[in-house]
């Protein structure tokens, strides 16, 4: 068990990290032997799509105010702009006033 002192909050931060890294340089590495056929590639664009649906949509369920607000000026602002930083940012910022007055 570590402690969650500074040095073992430390230490998760860096074996967080470690994991992080490793989980990329070894996707990485494993799709080097995968041919990029139209289906694979096809597969890993659905998955990126189903990973955020997962979890938006319970957020959209289950959140609160500030949530659901956050995600409807996120589409809003996606929709009109097609451009996802300020689509973010505005989701971010509503998110940060509505907790802040509430």
């Amino acid at each position: 068990m570590i402690d969650t002192t500074a040095g073992g909050i430390a230490a998760l931060i860096a074996i967080m990290a470690l994991v992080t890294l490793a989980t990329r340089f070894g996707g990485v590495f494993l799709m080097s032997f995968v041919r990029i056929s139209p289906r694979v590639e096809g597969f890993i664009n659905a998955m990126a799509s189903t990973v955020l649906i997962a979890i938006v949509v319970p957020l959209a369920f289950d959140g609160d105010l500030a949530a659901r607000m956050a995600l409807l000026v996120t589409a809003g602002v996606m929709l009109t702009t097609q451009k996802p930083l300020p689509a973010i940012a505005s989701g971010v910022l509503v998110t940060a006033l509505i907790r802040y007055i509430l």
